[in-house]
């Protein structure tokens, strides 16, 4: 049906210029006008796949889509190019192209619900995607479909059914009952699990068993025979948990009657109730013993399933293991242990070599050295040297002119009888003040 107005952009019901351009064919060539072929172009790729999300629905056409974005008695008339640019770029996907690049083995299970004529797969894969796809021809969103495939993978993981990989088509089919709205939705699921190496599809004894694969990113791997002989154990064992459901229905109800023939004074009729009552538990105790058997059985297959996968761990590791210990013997350990104690013992050997060298490469002992030291303090001690002492003064107080002029004539002495010691250099001076003066 047509769209929601919610889901429609603004200018659908504004701006009617504007859509009556979007509605209009596009041209034959883009390069006529490329800016308003590809703003034409980005405006339906939008709609179209906002439209399949919105109602999560993987498969579409051209009919459906005319119909969904109807506007005032007009429907526009370049979807059909949409389509194949969408085709183009991978986003869609026609239905029988999809289905003949699974498998062919569809056909055993899934006929009756697909009818596809070989003509149109002739002409697909001859013309491509360059053809505009005809109105009633199914289309498939690819990202759509991927999505929900998956979303089936975990509600399978999640339920009950996941504590074996294989599954009865029928009992996964209900399970998935409220997320594929059809059939032919549900099996398009199946074959992009089958696609995506996930489950595998077989028929027996004419009823159809899916096998997952083990993890989120493992690949399915074929079906055995003990996967067959599992999934009819399991089959087995529900069989007989509801025949023994059954029967403790009818012992309940003879029990029933019984009590109802006594008070009604039947006797023989209650006794009749009494052994019938007598028989069903019996045969109920008889199938729990073979309930039991089975579920020994089913106990044993997974254990075994377990111990196989700890020995593929543990010869894994052995390979490993010899692996990494190719080249370790005992003896090249032992040998390189003495390598390392005599590099040690050389190492000690120069450090201690290294901690007894002086300065200058001598050796000297160290009384020797103290003896020296002793004989210097006491030769330092005998030397006195005579310097004239220190005048003493506060450097802050000032002096007197009295006292500078008793420093000047004590200075003037001094240098008067320096000058009478060293008379060659007394003139010099003299020379040099007359050429001054």
């Amino acid at each position: 049906g047509p769209a929601p107005a919610g889901d429609l952009p603004p200018e659908w019901e504004t701006d009617d210029e504007r859509m009556a351009f979007l509605f209009s064919a596009f041209k034959q060539s883009r390069e006529v006008n490329s800016t308003e072929w590809d703003g034409k172009m980005a405006f339906w790729v939008g709609l179209v796949l906002a439209r399949g999300r919105r109602r999560g629905a993987v498969r579409t056409c051209l009919r459906e889509l005319q119909n969904g974005f109807e506007r005032r008695g007009s429907v526009p008339l370049g979807l059909g190019t949409v389509l194949r640019e969408l085709l183009r770029r991978g986003k869609l996907q026609r239905e029988s192209d999809f289905m003949a690049s699974v498998d062919s083995s569809w056909i055993s299970w899934g006929v009756g619900v697909f009818i596809l004529k070989p003509l149109k797969w002739t002409l697909s894969s001859v013309l491509g995607d360059s053809k505009i796809p005809e109105e009633e021809e199914v289309l498939i969103y690819v990202e759509l479909l991927q999505e929900k495939a998956e979303e089936v993978y975990r509600l399978y993981q999640n339920s009950a059914l996941s504590s074996h990989p294989v599954v009865a088509l029928s009992e996964l089919r209900s399970l998935c009952a409220g997320l594929c709205p059809d059939e032919r939705t549900f099996y398009l699921l199946l074959l992009q699990l089958q696609k995506e190496k996930r489950v595998t599809i077989l028929e027996q004894n004419g009823e159809k068993i899916v096998k997952f694969a083990r993890g989120l990113h493992a690949k399915v791997s074929p079906m055995n025979d003990v996967d067959i002989g599992v999934y009819q154990l399991m089959q087995s064992e529900q069989l007989l948990s509801q025949k023994v459901e059954s029967l403790s229905q009818e012992a309940e109800k003879c029990k029933e009657d019984a009590r109802s023939a006594c008070r009604a004074g039947k006797k023989q009729l209650a006794l009749r109730c009494l052994k019938a009552k007598r028989r069903t538990e019996r045969r109920i105790e008889e199938l729990h013993s073979k309930l039991d058997a089975v579920q020994g059985i089913l106990d044993r297959i997974y254990a075994s399933q377990t111990d196989q996968m700890v020995f593929n761990a543990y010869q894994a590791g052995v390979g490993a293991l010899k692996l990494s210990m190719k080249d370790v013997t005992v003896e090249r350990a032992e040998n390189l242990v003495d390598q390392i104690q005599e590099l040690c013992d050389t190492q000690d050997e120069v450090a201690q070599t290294l901690a007894g060298v002086g300065i200058n490469g001598l050796e000297m002992d160290s009384e020797e050295l103290e003896k020296e030291l002793d004989s210097l303090l006491q030769d330092s001690s005998k030397d006195s040297l005579d310097l004239p002492p220190v005048p003493q003064r506060v450097p802050s107080a000032p002096m007197s002119d009295a006292e500078l002029e008793a420093e000047l004539e004590q200075l003037s002495v001094s240098a008067g009888d320096l000058a009478q010691k060293t008379p060659s250099a007394s003139s010099e001076p003299k020379t040099a003040l007359g050429l001054n003066l």
